[in-house]
């Protein structure tokens, strides 16, 4: 073998010997590392979302439990991930959206609006719902009805979505003053104009929507901006395979109406109670409700049941008032008919606690005779529907419910059945004919209303910390993601 051999044949071996080298530490670090972004995820064995802690995303209810739309969405997706939910609670929305970006959260769930300024800086998923940016003010003072008829500074949450389109309308109207307060969110500024210490603020209609329940005297003076869509929002990356299985999570929650159970669960009775309802709400939880509180926790207790449900319940049917009745015969706190108190053993419907303890007895059996199908709280919403109407008609509008396509188990689609049961179409195809379903959708979403209220008035916590891990559930089939890292075609966040 010549020099030029021996030096070909060394540069050969060298060459396999790198050539191996390379193999080697890249399988090694293929091994070692995870591939994808939902790789890294599994792998951590958790789903860090970013979040505040507000009543249109995450907050604790009545009973201390974790709820809001947000978390149940992010209970849901964790299940399917086959993953811990870990939540970073955040007291202003602008420090959820930077853990994002710093890459501390994987994803930031806000309740707030995807904002054109903000998709320069994250990538949104789909819509889960839409909110309108609004302005208001305090009822008895001047009523601006257009941004040219504001005269004090408009004031928003500085760093906000709802900043972010004043600031984009302002170009159009250079005489508007307005002012980004630091350190304050949409709750703050709203609580500010109910309580006269400042003339007008901007906010989003679902929180305005909440606030006027608490705070009569709040009135939304206009709109500022069409309807926008509230989405997840997750840093931009080449990566999109969490951004993927995020999407083909809501597109079957919105194929199932799972998206739409839960939305109508948190949202499904805002804008209810009118001004003068508000008042007359306030005034008799002050002046009647202590008179019978007692009754209503001892009665709920004894039945299992929240007595703030049942208090409400009883202030649907009769304002509180023990010697209430009705033209049909109705009598008491809790308007039992005469058939329903000799059915409950009830020998007075005038006497406060027997028609209260009747009532919860009564509302316990309509929940008991539910089908097993139906669960909470949409097991609830039904039999509240069966005390006002009866639970023929109920189970009438469960079946024009799925003949119509929907599902019976759910109360967003029963609900959308009763009112049918006015009609001779319908009515004359069901087993107990005519009813007016409008009233028993009114009833119910009344009831809720007043319920909402009894829950803030006594005292459910507003600052906590995030839990540990979320509540047990039973885990439904679970699919193996996709781990594609190639983007959906989603040119557009709304499907």
């Amino acid at each position: 073998m010549d020099d030029n051999d021996l030096r070909g044949h060394r540069w050969t071996r060298l060459f396999s010997l790198a050539l191996v080298l390379v193999i080697t530490l890249g399988t090694a670090m293929t091994c070692s590392l995870p591939g994808t972004e939902l790789d890294a995820m599994q792998v951590r064995g958790s789903l860090r979302v970013a979040t505040i802690n507000r009543a249109t995303t995450y907050f604790s209810d009545a009973q201390g439990d974790p709820a809001g739309f947000d978390y149940d969405l992010l209970v849901l997706l964790t299940e399917r991930l086959g993953v811990e939910l870990d939540l970073q609670v955040y007291s202003f929305e602008r420090d959820a959206l930077d853990a994002v970006a710093r890459g501390e959260a994987d994803l930031a769930a806000t309740g707030s609006m995807a904002t054109q300024a903000r998709r320069e800086r994250f990538r949104f998923g789909p819509t889960l719902r839409s909110v309108k940016p609004q302005v208001v003010y305090r009822r008895g003072s001047r009523k601006p009805r257009a941004l040219d008829e504001v005269q004090d500074p408009l004031r928003v949450a500085a760093d906000s979505a709802i900043s972010d389109v004043v600031q984009r309308i302002a170009t159009n109207h250079p005489a508007l003053e307005w002012t980004a307060v630091e350190d304050a969110d949409d709750d703050t500024l709203l609580y500010q104009v109910a309580e006269n210490t400042h003339p007008v603020a901007a906010a989003s209609s679902d929180i305005i929507s909440i606030s006027r329940r608490f705070y009569p005297r709040l009135t939304v003076a206009f709109d500022l901006d069409e309807p926008l869509p509230v989405a997840w929002a997750f840093r931009p990356m080449t990566d999109h395979s969490l951004y993927n299985a995020v999407v083909a999570f809501v597109v079957e929650l919105k194929a199932s109406k799972e998206l739409d159970r839960i939305r109508d669960r948190y949202f499904g009775q805002l804008g209810r109670l009118d001004y003068v309802g508000s008042r007359e709400f306030s005034r008799d939880v002050d002046r009647l409700l202590p008179r019978y509180r007692e009754y209503f926790e001892q009665a709920a207790e004894a039945n299992d049941l929240d007595w703030r449900l049942l208090a409400a319940v009883g202030y649907q049917e009769s304002h509180w008032e023990a010697n209430a009745r009705s033209p049909t015969g109705v009598r008491g706190i809790m308007m039992l008919t005469k058939d329903t108190a000799k059915y409950l053993k009830i020998a007075n419907r005038r006497d406060p606690k027997q028609s209260i303890f009747g009532g919860a007895r009564y509302l316990r059996d309509q929940i008991d005779r539910m089908p097993d199908s139906v669960t909470e709280p949409d097991r609830t919403w039904m039999a509240l529907a069966a005390y006002n109407l009866g639970r023929g008609h109920l189970l009438d509008a469960r079946n024009i419910a799925a003949e119509m396509g929907g599902d019976p188990d759910r109360w967003v689609d029963v609900r959308a059945a009763l009112p049918l049961l006015t009609q001779a179409k319908w009515h004359s195809r069901t087993r107990y004919g005519y009813a007016r379903g409008h009233e028993a959708v009114n009833y119910v979403g009344n009831i809720r209303t007043y319920y909402d209220i009894l829950n803030w008035i006594t005292g459910a916590e507003t600052e906590i910390e995030a839990p540990e891990q979320p509540p047990e559930r039973e885990l439904p089939s679970q699919r193996e993601p996709d781990p594609s890292t190639r983007a959906l075609d989603l040119e557009s966040p709304i499907l």
